[in-house]
């Protein structure tokens, strides 16, 4: 994998970059679509390629792992093949989601010991186990195994768990590095900067990271019901150390004004479940602001989503149009709504990018932030 910043912002933190992977370019800032089953809910292969041009999208591991699970995944030649996706995928290691099961997983020096959520069996993920699940797969972008602690840790856990995810990062690290892939293209290993909300422990996580040497890195624990702030700062923390020249992923972030935000202080690739959840709970964004389909007010507006602006939406749907298809429980709707909000998402990552180039994200940002804010 290959990265090349190819502008920055006056301040120097925002930039436009470029990975190029064997699967295809992404030109960053990037907003990546989540799918975690080896699907994007509500959503075709097609749509994705070109009513919403997603560059990368992403699957997670522990999900795949249980179901359709590893021997048909490796049958199948991976998930390109097995999704028919042609694009670059990354995946997450699986970690948030066994960590997510506290009643169900047990942390040791070995590994995460989980029950599956489908059926209560028994399994493990350990740091060498996750890269070789993930070579099965075949994601561009692999990630380590770590621990997400809680946005509430004390520092005593915080501390004792961040050096938990080091050791676990050592040994993956060392796995990958040991190992190579398995269907004839290149990944990469992104390590996860941890440490919770104590600036300290971000920093000697970002250096932990950065001395690894990996061709990108990625930030977690954030957006974890921690003040916006908060994580605005830590964001702040951790790029002042991860290196420039390497893309830096921002995992699970978040809403609109996150993802601007977020760029402003380095972060080039993001992901979030929410213009799809939020989409088929009837939550549009567009530039204008947000609307909640399902509200009357829209009962007998025939105007289209969106009158003007971005081409990222479809004007053959009227809003009214759209309500009675949520208020009548249509598959239709949830279809509708989430390639809006996934095609509103990459246009708007896309215009930051272009932005930074012309030299004046800095005075479109707050701009762009209000409108986006309004309710209507």
């Amino acid at each position: 994998m290959d990265f090349k910043v190819e502008a920055t912002s006056p301040s120097g933190n925002a930039r436009a970059g470029r990975i190029t992977t064997d699967h295809g370019e992404i030109l960053t800032p990037i907003f990546m679509p989540v799918g975690t089953l080896g699907s994007v809910k509500a959503v075709h292969r097609h749509e994705l390629e070109e009513d919403i041009n997603a560059q990368i999208i992403l699957g997670n591991t522990y999900h795949l792992y249980l179901r359709p699970g590893m021997d048909i995944m490796r049958r199948a030649g991976g998930l390109h093949k097995f999704s028919g996706w042609k694009r670059p995928i990354l995946t997450d290691s699986g970690g948030f989601q066994v960590f997510s099961l506290s009643a169900n997983r047990k942390l040791t020096e070995e590994g995460a010991r989980f029950r599956s959520h489908i059926d209560g069996s028994l399994h493990i993920f350990t740091p060498e186990n996750v890269v070789d699940t993930q070579r099965i797969i075949g994601s561009d972008i692999m990630m380590a195994l770590d621990e997400c602690a809680p946005g509430t840790s004390d520092y005593t856990y915080a501390k004792r768990s961040l050096a938990l995810t080091h050791r676990w990062l050592k040994r993956g690290w060392e796995h990958f590095c040991a190992t190579e892939p398995l269907y004839g293209h290149r990944q990469a290993f992104f390590p996860i900067v941890q440490g919770v909300t104590y600036s300290d422990l971000r920093r000697e996580s970002a250096k932990f990271v950065t001395d690894l040497g990996a061709e990108g890195n990625a930030i977690g624990g954030l957006a974890v019901g921690e003040p916006t702030e908060v994580m605005y700062d830590m964001i702040e923390v951790v790029n002042e150390i991860l290196p420039a020249d390497k893309p830096r992923y921002l995992m699970g972030v978040g809403t609109p004004a996150n993802i601007l935000e977020a760029i402003d202080r380095g972060a080039d690739m993001m992901d979030c479940v929410m213009p799809t959840r939020n989409g088929r709970n009837g939550y549009l964004f567009t530039a204008h602001g947000t609307m909640n389909m399902r509200n009357k007010k829209w009962a007998d507006d025939f105007s289209p989503l969106q009158e003007d602006g971005p081409s990222y939406v479809d004007r053959a749907y009227s809003k009214a149009y759209l309500r009675h298809l949520f208020i009548s429980q249509e598959i239709l709707a949830l279809q509708i709504a989430s390639i809006h909000n996934l095609a509103f998402y990459l246009w708007l990552a896309g215009e930051a990018r272009r932005h930074i180039i012309a030299g004046d994200f800095h005075t479109w940002k707050p701009a762009m932030i209000e409108r986006m804010s309004r309710r209507l």
